[in-house]
Parts: C-alpha cells; structure tokens; sequence
C-alpha cells in the first residue's frame, strides 16, 4: 500500500496498483483509467477514489470492465514528479524489451515500468474488448481542462464526443509517452488534463470526465437525459472553445541550462510579439511574433519549457480524413525520393534532397507522425495502420 496525500483536499489514501477493480455484465468494453503516472498529480487518484467508492455505495451496474490504475507509485509516496527519470518519457519498444524481455531494470521507474506492462497485458489478454484508455493529469499552470491524443482517426473520432479543447501532435514532441505506447497498439488512448496539479477543481474536473467517460463507453447505462447533463458538466468546466488544436513547436531544455518561466502565462493564452517569456541560461527569452502558448513549464522537473499551438480549420481536419481513408499514402511511394522504410508499409522514408516539397504538415494530413532522421531524411511512420477500429463499430460514439 502506498500512502498519496493531496493539497487541495488535505487528505491522505492508500492505493495499492490496481486502486480498483469492476466486473460487471458480460458484453461491455473494458475501460482502464490511470491516474499519478506523475508523482506530483495527484487529482486522477482521488478522482477515481471517489468515484468507484460511489460505484460501490450506490450499486451501479457496470456492463464490463472497469480498471483505476495508480501509475508511479513511488512517486506518488515522495511526492515528485518522478524519482529517477521521467515515466511517462520511457515507453519505447526497444527499452520494454531491455526491462521487461531480459529484466535489466536500473531504476525506480523501470521498475514501475515493468509492473505497469504487465498489468496492461494482462488486461488485454483476459478482458474483453473494446478497449479505452484513459491517462488522468494535471498540470503546472493554470489550465482550462483540455484533452491531448496521438492523432489517428480512431482517436480523434472518439475524443470529438468530449465538449473539450483537444491536441493532436504531441508524440511528435513528447516521446516515449505511456499513451503513444498504447495507441500504437491500435487502441484508443488519451489524456485528460484537468487543472493545476494542487487546485481542488482539478480533481472534480476529473471526476466528471470519469463519469461522462462510462457514459460515453457505454460502461454505466445513464439515460439520454443524464448522459447530457453529465456532458453540460464537462463543457461547463472550461472557458477554451471545443476545437481542435496542433503543437507546432516545443521549447526543449538542455540537461545543463536553468530555465525559469515568468510568472502569470496560462494554458491557451494568446501571447503578442515580444513578450518575455522565460530566463534561459540569464538571458531573456522572447516572442518573435504573435503565440498562443501551451502547458508553460512551472515546477522543477520537466525538459519541456512551453510550447505553441494554433487552431486546426475543419477543412484541414476534413481534408485529412478523407486522404487517410483513401489510403493516398500508398500512392506516394512511386513518386522519386520516397520508399517504404521497412515491409510492414507503415513508415515511409523521404529524401528531401528529391522530394523537397513533402513537409511534415502534409504528412500530417496523412496520418504521418514525421521526424527528422538527418540534415536529408524525413522518416514518417503511419498512425492508422495499427488502428483496431473494427473492434469499435459496435459502440454508439463510432456510429456518428
């Protein structure tokens, strides 16, 4: 049992990693909350606390599964972000294989790693899909709460049910993170970012997303009426419009540099041109034109400082989802400068010496996640292609 104590709240709980656990009807899916992946977030936990003690008090049937996960549980005990390295920057293949594969575990997280990969696959093994995934944050600044996913189709079609600013893109910045992982595996996956990590509404902006969430999968059977007010509820809980939005740049920092973020930015916030933004190294950094900034950094562990987004227009989100459909992609690989990197035909690899026109945001449009292999290459690999969209036809949100 690990002890979790919460600012806001004032209180104090035990979790062990599987905070609990829901069998009900056989025919539902299996819907798997985590909550303190970071050690200093502890909203989720007390979140899902309250809301399968409310399960179980009231006796709600539950058609399913129903999982809340604690993530860094030694983190969440010393109350830090992480104690070694960062969680939920670690979950490549590769490093799986090194930890779980041949049990070369060097720290703190990956051991809690390695408990972690075995319980989702447990999971996957023995419960019955659908499956939903669903990583409950928070965050250093103040935020109106905001959805952030991997943009497949099947993603973006689940997440648009949400009345909730949503990003796309991030696993273009952010590598390595737990949800990616899962994504990749075709699986719906998200994350919900509820408010400032010691402010009490964060947690009951957690709660209404779990609640609204059961709804959504169908895991509660709430009536027309009570799904809409639970959904009022989740549009009520910000002031950002429900549209969608892409990270286009990402302040990293280096591993000797002190980074300091001026007080008083905030999530979605509109920054004009030569604003000072942060103390890098004592020297000020500055806007160099209008930004709307993202998730400013204001604790002491983090490698990201900020980051810029902008507002995606429907056509672009329409024009995508018909180009991903269509499969265009395949297309491309007889045009000069562009092959498939490997057999499966999921990545492609792009020598923009030849094909200089091909950009990341049109890979985008695709269903590309792009990355820069050297000063030529552009290496692209498929969103889509791992979707297990047909094991969601059956839900209501697919249908629409």
């Amino acid at each position: 049992m690990t002890l979790v104590h919460n600012i806001a709240w004032d209180e104090t709980v035990r979790v062990d990693r599987i905070i609990d656990h829901v069998k009900g009807k056989k025919g539902g899916p299996t819907v798997v909350f985590f909550g303190g992946i970071h050690g200093n977030e502890t909203a989720g936990v007390f979140a899902l606390k309250t809301v399968f003690n409310e399960i179980r008090a009231k006796k709600i049937g539950i058609s399913g599964e129903v999982y809340a996960i604690s993530g860094n549980l030694g983190a969440l005990k010393s109350r830090q972000r992480f104690q070694d390295e960062d969680l939920n920057r670690i979950w490549f293949p590769e490093r799986i294989e090194r930890i779980v594969g041949n049990k070369e575990i060097h720290h703190n997280e990956e051991k809690e790693l390695n408990q972690l990969y075995r319980l989702i696959q447990d999971i996957l093994k023995n419960s019955n899909p659908p499956f939903y995934f669903l990583d409950l944050h928070t965050t250093s600044s103040h935020t109106s709460p905001f959805m952030v996913l991997n943009d497949s189709l099947l993603n973006r079609t689940y997440a648009s049910n949400y009345p909730l600013p949503i990003i796309l893109g991030i696993e273009e910045y952010l590598k390595g993170a737990l949800l990616s992982y899962i994504n990749e595996l075709g699986y719906v996956s998200l994350g919900f970012e509820s408010g400032q990590h010691n402010d009490g509404e964060a947690i009951q902006n957690s709660i209404e997303f779990i609640r609204y969430s059961l709804a959504l999968t169908r895991s509660v059977d709430f009536s027309e009426r009570e799904k809409g007010r639970l959904r009022n509820k989740i549009a009520a809980s910000g002031t950002v419009s429900h549209k969608f939005y892409e990270i286009y740049h990402q302040y990293d920092i280096g591993p000797q540099t002190t980074f300091k973020m001026f007080p008083g930015f905030v999530n979605f916030q509109i920054v004009p041109k030569d604003e000072s933004l942060a103390l890098v190294d004592g020297v000020v950094l500055k806007t160099t034109k209008k930004r709307q900034i993202f998730m400013p950094l204001y604790q002491k562990q983090g490698n990201e400082g900020f980051y810029f987004i902008r507002p995606i227009p429907k056509i672009w989100l329409w024009l995508s989802k018909k180009l991903r459909r269509f499969k265009v992609d395949h297309i491309l690989v007889k045009l000069p400068g562009v092959e498939w990197e490997t057999d499966m035909k999921d990545t492609l690899m792009v020598d923009q010496r030849v094909a200089r026109f091909f950009t990341k945001s049109f890979f985008h449009l695709l269903g590309y996640r792009a990355r820069k292999l050297d000063k030529n290459h552009l290496v692209a690999k498929n969103r889509e292609s791992a979707s297990k969209s047909e094991e969601y036809k059956g839900a209501a949100w697919f249908k629409k």
